[in-house]
């Protein structure tokens, strides 16, 4: 894989002052000082179950040179929520790289650090959250083909291979968490460790639902990086990727609910439905048209943006031809979802 181009540490709003009551149990990793990191197939590619409950089913992605198997535990698949203690621990990691630091796959942080990070309100639902959280993802199995540090795996992995929550007892015997440790994947820790594929998220992203952080976290690893470009991928390679579990007509609708909204940070989601193939056969059906998604990268300046294109207006049919025809020009240069594909088994 190509290794993107390094940026400097910046200070992040997501750091906070942690509670020095919880730091007398271990030397802790956290307060994360830095961004909310990820991995890049982690980005690209559907690991986890778009649901706040508990999903029962096996999830799988076959699209190309890739492939994914998802099993569940007994409390079921990890979901996207879940993951959002990954991206923390990813956070960590990435922070502890750039730092110069030696980094081990053992993690200690508390649940206070956590919340702040995610936007999580610290009641006694949160933490019960966080502990069925923290069972789902080290009992999720996972198989893949995806090469992680130049090294690939046949058996099945969890993303956590220990996870506990470590308290101590009040005089009225409440218990009260000290710290959650935890012992990352291997073929995580070798993705951040070697390959470097770690890309920074939008601070909003905690504040998104579902669907809209998958479409969010696909753009950021598989879209353009440069303001005004275009990446194009068919509806239902899209659907497959985001990993939306229901038919294809309701994926449709769930993004019509997203485009034009600008609920998506730093990109815009377009639909553009072709011509209908003509009929060949008598007594069947006419055929559904073709639908494309278009992801763009926001422009800097949208106030700029707008004024030019309200300047050449292009309506009807003529418009619609020269619109597909200048994106299709931009392809060429645009990378396209199996552009990823191909770099990531490789």
């Amino acid at each position: 894989m190509t290794q993107p181009a390094s940026k400097p540490p910046r200070k992040s709003a997501v750091s906070r002052h942690v509670d020095p009551s919880q730091r007398d149990l271990f030397q802790l990793d956290s307060p994360l000082i830095g961004e909310i990191r990820g991995e890049r197939s982690l980005m690209a590619f559907p690991f986890f179950a778009l649901a706040k409950s508990a999903w029962m089913k096996p999830v799988s992605y076959h699209q190309g040179p890739v492939s994914i198997e998802v099993r569940p535990s007994a409390n079921g698949v990890a979901t996207i929520y879940d993951k959002e203690i990954v991206l923390y621990i990813a956070s960590l990691m990435a922070a502890k790289i750039e730092a110069g630091e030696q980094v081990g796959q053992d993690f200690r942080f508390t649940a206070h650090d956590l919340f702040a990070v995610t936007g999580s309100n610290q009641s006694a639902r949160s933490y019960k959250r966080l502990s069925d959280a923290l069972e789902r993802l080290q009992g999720t199995q996972i198989k893949t083909n995806i090469e992680a540090g130049g090294e690939g795996e046949e058996g099945f992995f969890s993303w956590l291979s220990e996870a506990r929550l470590h308290y101590s007892k009040t005089r009225n015997g409440e218990k009260r968490l000290k710290a959650v440790q935890v012992r990352l994947c291997d073929w995580l820790y070798r993705a951040i460790l070697r390959d470097r594929q770690v890309l920074d998220y939008a601070s909003t992203y905690f504040q998104l639902g579902p669907i809209e952080r998958r479409i969010y976290e696909v753009a950021r690893a598989s879209g353009p990086d440069v303001p005004g470009q275009e990446f194009c991928v068919d509806l239902e390679t899209f659907r497959l990727q985001i990993g939306y579990q229901n038919p294809l007509s309701n994926f449709r609708t769930a993004l019509k609910q997203v485009t034009g909204t600008g609920a998506i940070p730093d990109y815009d989601v377009e639909l553009v439905e072709g011509e209908a193939p003509a009929e060949t056969t008598r007594g069947r059906g006419r055929k559904a048209a073709p639908v494309n998604v278009i992801i763009t990268r926001r422009a800097a300046e949208p106030d700029e943006v707008q004024e030019q294109e309200s300047e050449s207006p292009e309506s009807g049919e003529e418009g619609l031809a020269r619109r597909l025809c200048a994106r299709a020009n931009s392809y060429s240069k645009a990378r396209t979802s199996r552009d990823f594909l191909l770099e990531s088994t490789n």
